[in-house]
């Protein structure tokens, strides 16, 4: 995977400074201040986590560590329209990774892809708590429940002139 350096600019250094400091540039707010700075980015680039350890006066090796430990964080841009798809175990016995094979096919991307438009990103996770809706598909915030093969293209579509 070839790593494309992200060019921040002032301001988003600024802003990140002000995020760490909402924190009190405290080592044990790390993970507070991962999910503000992606929910302010979009995702974590290297550059990102740097000025996060310059600030909090941490190792980059441990911003690293703990972005690449929990699954929520990526390092990678999200699509406008982040598709996840729950393979825990009331959901992956109800057939998610056939609904996982069919967004993969409509989309034409793998998982950890996103539609060469930006539109849609395609992930799994592990459980979102609501599994008597199994399988469960999350698109952004919104979650559909009971999904099946056959309602995919339809979901897709949705989404297609936003």
């Amino acid at each position: 995977m070839s790593s494309v350096k992200v060019k921040l600019k002032k301001t988003d250094i600024d802003k990140l400074a002000e995020v760490c400091k909402s924190f009190n540039n405290e080592p044990g707010e790390l993970i507070n201040v991962l999910h503000k700075a992606q929910e302010i980015f979009g995702y974590l680039p290297s550059e990102v986590q740097e000025v996060i350890a310059h600030e909090l006066k941490v190792p980059v090796a441990k911003v690293y560590g703990v972005v690449t430990f929990y699954s929520f964080f990526t390092m990678t841009p999200k699509g406008k329209f982040p598709i996840s798809i729950c393979t825990g175990t009331a959901c992956y016995v109800r057939g998610a990774e056939k609904v996982l094979d069919e967004f993969k096919k409509e989309l034409n991307i793998q998982v950890g892809d996103t539609t060469a438009d930006g539109k849609f990103s395609l992930s799994c996770l592990r459980c979102v708590g609501a599994c008597g809706l199994a399988p469960v598909v999350l698109i952004g915030e919104k979650t559909y429940g009971r999904v099946a093969p056959d309602d995919v293209k339809q979901i897709i579509k949705e989404y297609m002139d936003q």
